[in-house]
């Protein structure tokens, strides 16, 4: 498979530049966020960002490979609506979380995300099982999240 290097830059700018334009709006908030009772096991503040880029990127590989995919055009176009659903639910998270401080809200819409997600991995996975198989790291670490936001709201 011949490689499309513009198409696969942008398509890893994109979930790049979503969680970027989140973590921008969030940026003030995360002062207040160091302050929270958290449950044991929290990941240390520095770990975010790195994961996160992982995730991302990884969400950019596996979207270039839809897109690059042989399959029916109707398939691809289902594969990415929810691709695309899921990054803008991802992007209002922290912002409920964060900015908002709602977090019961924010749990529930992460469980939300969480099911786009996991229809995400399962549409690519028809069409590009690699594809699929990226987006595993992040149900991984959406369920980590799941368990940090019901701890915070649990403690706080």
């Amino acid at each position: 498979m011949k490689i499309n290097v513009k198409k696969l830059v942008i398509c890893i700018a994109i979930p790049l530049a979503v969680g970027g334009l989140s973590a921008l709006l969030t940026r003030g908030a995360m002062s207040d966020f160091q302050t929270l009772e958290k449950p044991p096991f929290a990941p240390p503040a520095w770990l975010f960002p790195v994961v996160w880029t992982i995730l991302y990127t990884l969400m950019g590989i596996s979207s270039y490979l839809i897109s690059e995919a042989k399959a029916p055009g109707k398939e691809k176009e289902d594969a990415l609506a929810i691709y695309f659903y899921q990054l803008v639910a991802n992007f209002l998270w922290p912002i409920f979380f964060f900015n908002f401080g709602w977090y019961l809200f924010a749990f529930f819409w992460l469980v939300l995300l969480w099911i786009l997600v996991w229809r995400m991995i399962n549409r690519f996975r028809r069409i590009n099982e690699t594809a699929g198989w990226l987006n595993i790291p992040y149900i991984i670490w959406l369920t980590a999240a799941g368990y940090l936001n019901l701890g915070i709201w649990w403690l706080n």
